[in-house]
């Protein structure tokens, strides 16, 4: 009964979001309302704006979202929808920034959202031979309900200038500790637990984790902080953000220009990073992964379907028989382009056709639909089987919730993939 709910909430959504922004009931319902007389158009527009609503908290969000202009969508979660999209290419692999524990955290993973730093709240300070900086991420916006399982804390840096360029054997040793080619340093992410009672003191704070990297790179590197994100949200520790350590080896030898250029090409903070244009994509990053409970799917990519067997039950189906049709959901068609990154929509097909006496072996029926059809071909009054899903598949949705942060979600029972008689 919960699968033939899911599949009815389906087809719904998509005849809603194919009337367009003026109506957010399908053409008959429209047309119940309308000659019935009974509804002012405040009613109407009652009623539509509840049933939006509804729709809207199918997706889990408690209001339509209205982000801004100024909203930033980082590359790296675009990069992870096209992975794990459901429409997308099969072909597609992980993105090159994203390490090995993030990619098991995925495979785990129903929604996956990113977080940037409150900049208001941000602390700097340079010590002798290291730079520190402290960082709080906003999580209130994460359900109680969600599980989160995994998180990464993901900082860009810039090659350092006069470096030399790493052979090719160096240039995957980033995260290794043997002293790469070009220059190192190391970075130091650590859990804040309280600020100390003396002022110009470090806070009180526990390593999460730690790197070697080297200087003659440009690239993105990820510590994993789930330890301390997994207590926040479960509500068994306080948030008092993250500091990250800069540690610069020998820097007592070096000259105050070369000092400088290797405290600054950590991406860490806006007074670190000259180009204003491209901090919005460069500034540090936190990203969880939880599940939300509901159903078994995770993100993943789809299989693909077996084309000859559709292709044999095709060969098989009469015209007027219970089959899949085509329905296309655009998103534009009612708004919701402007928070849904992507995809711009998407097809979710319905199921419609005749199970006609006797039930056809590739009508894809139960035991009880052959024995109701049955005894409709002696008892009219008893209704033939229905023409339903039978086989349903889930889509990735990247968007901006209601707070502007992005978040990719899988939501299950979104493409019909099989139909049947039931």
């Amino acid at each position: 009964m919960v699968a033939v709910v899911r599949s009815l909430m389906v087809l719904l959504l998509a005849q809603v979001l194919l009337e367009g922004a003026a109506g957010l009931i399908p053409e008959v319902g429209r047309r119940k309302y309308s000659e019935s007389g009974k509804q002012t158009p405040e009613q109407s527009e009652s009623f539509l704006k509840e049933f939006e609503l509804r729709l809207l908290n199918m997706f889990g969000l408690r209001r339509r979202p209205t982000p801004s202009k100024g909203a930033v969508v980082p590359q790296y979660m675009v990069d992870l929808y096209r992975m794990h999209s459901a429409n997308g290419d099969h072909s597609t692999k992980r993105p090159k920034s994203m390490g090995k524990h993030a990619e098991r955290a995925a495979s785990k993973a129903n929604t996956i959202r990113s977080f940037h730093h409150e900049e208001s709240m941000e602390a700097l300070a340079r010590l002798k031979g290291k730079t520190t900086q402290e960082f709080y991420f906003n999580l209130t916006s994460i359900p109680d309900e969600e599980l989160i399982t995994s998180a990464e804390l993901r900082i860009y840096r810039d090659q350092v200038m006069g470096a030399a360029t790493p052979t090719n054997s160096s240039r995957n040793s980033s995260a290794s500790d043997s002293a790469p080619a070009g220059g190192f340093h190391r970075i130091n992410i650590y859990e804040i637990f309280g600020v100390p009672a003396t002022q110009g003191r470090e806070p009180l704070a526990r390593l999460l984790d730690t790197r070697l990297v080297q200087d003659s790179l440009s690239r993105w590197e990820s510590f994993d902080v789930s330890p301390a994100v997994s207590q926040w949200t479960s509500g068994n520790g306080h948030n008092h953000g993250f500091m990250v350590e800069v540690l610069h080896p020998e820097e007592g030898e070096m000259d105050g220009e070369h000092a400088q250029r290797r405290s600054r090409h950590v991406r860490m903070s806006r007074s670190l990073h000259q180009d204003q244009d491209s901090w919005p994509q460069a500034r540090p990053l936190l990203v969880t992964y939880g599940h939300d409970g509901r159903g078994d799917s995770v993100l993943h990519t789809r299989e693909k379907r077996q084309a000859a067997l559709r292709k044999q039950r095709r060969k098989h189906q009469h015209k007027a028989s219970c089959k899949r049709h085509a329905l296309y959901v655009d998103f534009s068609d009612v708004g919701w382009n402007e928070w849904i990154v992507a995809p711009p929509g998407y097809h979710a097909f319905y199921c419609h056709g005749e199970c006609p006496f006797p039930l056809a072996d590739h009508l894809n029926s139960t035991n009880h639909a052959i024995v109701q059809t049955l005894v409709n071909s002696v008892n009219s009054n008893i209704p033939r089987a229905c023409c339903v899903p039978t086989d349903l598949s889930p889509i990735s949705l990247l968007y901006l919730d209601e707070y502007e942060k992005v978040i990719l979600k899988n939501y299950q029972d979104m493409v019909v993939e099989g139909c049947g008689c039931r």
